[in-house]
């Protein structure tokens, strides 16, 4: 959407006062551990973009709180499984050999939105070693949120899993559950028939040398995340609230979690 059709839509502009408002009616608390999925243009045209947001939702944290967005670098991975757009077969090794390492304090995001790649930056973030599958993470337990990836990407070693140990909460701004990461923690957690495992590949620094490195993971699939989430929302009585002019949920991690594993297990079939 371009952005004079986003100004034609909106009534009022956003501003760091009135989107911390937003969020601290939607529930959002000093000192919560969040993780944040975001579309910026449902908002409504905002004084200052995406850096707003940031602000206003860091405000209304506190530096008690704890922010955490996805900064995933999908490009970064086996590149026979790309499929939006394909590559040539031939060129499969020429980027096995020559993508750059994923370098936490320089790798951009890829299609995570302007949000995320903002927060990636914030002073004071700290982002997970993950070539692939990255979390940044601001404020109270930035650190021990992303000090261990393991490269399975979303299992009991990852960043979604001390969200859960921390009883934190996912923000949707903008987007559904389609977009929440942390029901591949559910997925992992899950004994569903036709689970599946994929050779998975990236560049990185080991010993500070860079080297394309290998790893088994779970084949995550989130085409029925939407319909999970929607499940979770009626077995709550669950209403959204408004951040700006976007429709926003704010729900607690451990129980969607919870919800989802038991919710895979009945609803994915071989």
């Amino acid at each position: 959407m371009s952005e004079g059709n986003i100004v034609t839509q909106t009534a009022t502009p956003n501003t760091v006062t009135s989107l911390r408002r937003d969020f601290e009616n939607l529930g959002v608390q000093p000192g919560a551990v969040i993780i944040m999925h975001s579309a910026l243009s449902k908002l409504g045209w905002t004084a200052g973009g995406p850096v707003a947001v940031v602000q206003a939702l860091l405000d209304a944290l506190t530096p008690n709180g704890t922010l955490v967005m996805p900064t995933h670098t999908s490009e970064n991975s086996e590149p026979s499984y790309w499929q939006h757009p394909p590559i040539p077969e031939n060129w499969w090794q020429i980027v096995r050999d020559e993508m750059p390492a994923f370098r936490p304090e320089i790798t951009p995001t890829r299609q995570m939105g302007a949000i995320v790649e903002v927060f990636r930056s914030w002073p004071g973030t700290v982002r997970s070693n993950h070539p692939q599958h990255s979390f940044a993470a601001w404020g109270k337990h930035a650190e021990m949120i992303t000090a261990t990836h393991a490269l399975e990407s979303f299992d009991d070693q990852s960043p979604l899993a001390r969200i859960y140990d921390l009883n934190g909460q996912v923000l949707l701004l903008g987007v559904n559950h389609s977009n929440n990461t942390s029901l591949h923690l559910a997925e992992y957690r899950s004994n569903f028939s036709g689970k599946g495992i994929e050779k998975q590949g990236g560049a990185m620094l080991v010993n500070g040398k860079r080297e394309w490195v290998t790893w088994e993971m779970l084949t995550y699939d989130s085409e029925d995340f939407e319909q999970c989430g929607a499940a979770y929302e009626a077995s709550i009585g669950y209403t959204p609230g408004k951040v700006g002019q976007a429709e926003a949920r704010l729900v607690s991690q451990p129980a969607i979690v919870e919800f989802g594993v038991h919710w895979f297990a009945e609803n994915r079939h071989a």
